[in-house]
């Protein structure tokens, strides 16, 4: 028998998705079942409630190939990602590199004064899939709900371009929007780097890149649940790597995807959390969800950036799973995750901003 998720247009199974979550609390705890609490933390009521009705449709993101992963994640994202956010202009570019080019989107809140600073946006999805589509509703919010622009960038992915294809376009992306501030109509000392998952991996990777280069760099990270470590198994692969979204299973087939000499994965720019010259990074946000295989690394991660002298939030939303930032549509708990990290964008470009101004000492 075929998965309802298969047999229905996403407009209908995204409309039941709603309904279901507009039912009232005692209907809803019939259909998640008793409260999950793990590890000291309870999962969130929304966040089992669409776990649960991610199972019941048989939509389990368990594939086979490439083609059929980035095909799932952009109907799991169409059902969750909500309707368009209004009040930004968007408009592609493209960044010449060796070989090719390099496809990208801006993103303009309607009438943000020119100078702004700007966010590039580098999507997850294992660096398998994902693209400027999966992405565009969480670029737009990000944009807007900040007040900067935001260029996303649609990096090579592999089987197909196997690491480090998309370090090295990440990293063209960063130093042609540096070179084009005029044209993004951005202040080019104001330029964070962030996302989500594999994305936020290639942002910490190229704002090393930039430090240890002694040009332009960053002033900020906004890193969502960052995979920074494909060298080892910590204790949260072990505690959440079934059931929960993101596997332990699929973590693996997205790193041997990805970077299929085992001698790779503990090169800088996979591991970047190996990396021995962490301080130089730029002040960081980082958020973990409680019930993600990912938790502790990126949890390691923020320690060891603490350790090196570098201005770091940490936040674990102890409800939720992987992959919360684009499940705005559905709002509650996962829109407040995302308007947190917002807000502490604005934070770091603001404090960036007051430094960039502060009169130069002898």
């Amino acid at each position: 028998m075929s998965k309802l998720a298969d047999s229905l247009p996403v407009g209908v199974l995204a409309g039941a998705l709603r309904f279901a979550f507009g039912l009232p609390t005692p209907v809803r705890r019939l259909i998640t079942g008793k409260p999950v609490v793990l590890d000291g933390q309870r999962l969130h009521p929304d966040a089992q409630l669409l776990l649960r009705l991610q199972q019941l449709s048989g939509q389990d993101w368990d594939t086979t190939s490439p083609a059929q992963n980035r095909a799932a994640l952009a109907q799991s994202n169409a059902l969750v990602c909500g309707p368009v956010v209004e009040g930004v202009g968007v408009r592609p570019v493209r960044v010449p590199r060796d070989g090719g080019e390099i496809a990208g989107r801006v993103y303009e809140p309607v009438g943000l004064a020119p100078d702004s600073a700007l966010l590039v946006f580098y999507h997850g999805g294992g660096w398998v899939s994902g693209d400027l589509d999966s992405h565009d509703n969480l670029c737009r919010f990000l944009a807007l709900e900040a007040g900067v622009r935001v260029l996303a960038v649609d990096y090579r992915l592999a089987p197909e371009h196997p690491f480090p294809a998309a370090v090295d376009d990440v990293m063209v992306a960063f130093e042609w929007a540096v070179e084009h501030a005029a044209d993004l109509r951005i202040d080019p000392a104001r330029i964070a780097l962030g996302g989500d998952s594999a994305g936020g991996n290639l942002a910490a990777v190229t704002a090393l890149r930039a430090a240890r280069s002694g040009g332009p760099s960053p002033v900020f990270l906004l890193l969502l649940y960052p995979a920074v470590d494909a060298s080892s198994k910590r204790r949260s692969r072990e505690l959440f790597g079934n059931g929960f979204f993101l596997t332990d299973a699929k973590m693996d087939w997205f790193r041997d995807h990805y970077a299929p000499e085992e001698a790779s994965w503990v090169d800088e720019r996979l591991s970047v959390l190996l990396a021995e010259d962490l301080g130089v990074l730029p002040p960081t946000y980082i958020a973990v969800a409680g019930f993600d295989p990912l938790r502790d690394e990126g949890e390691a991660f923020a320690d060891k950036l603490a350790a090196a002298g570098v201005p770091v939030v940490l936040r674990r939303h102890e409800g939720l799973f992987h992959g919360f930032a684009n499940v705005l549509g559905l709002g509650g708990i996962y829109r407040e995750a995302v308007s947190e990290a917002v807000g502490s964008l604005r934070t770091g470009l603001a404090l960036a901003n007051a430094r960039q101004d502060l009169p130069e000492t002898a």
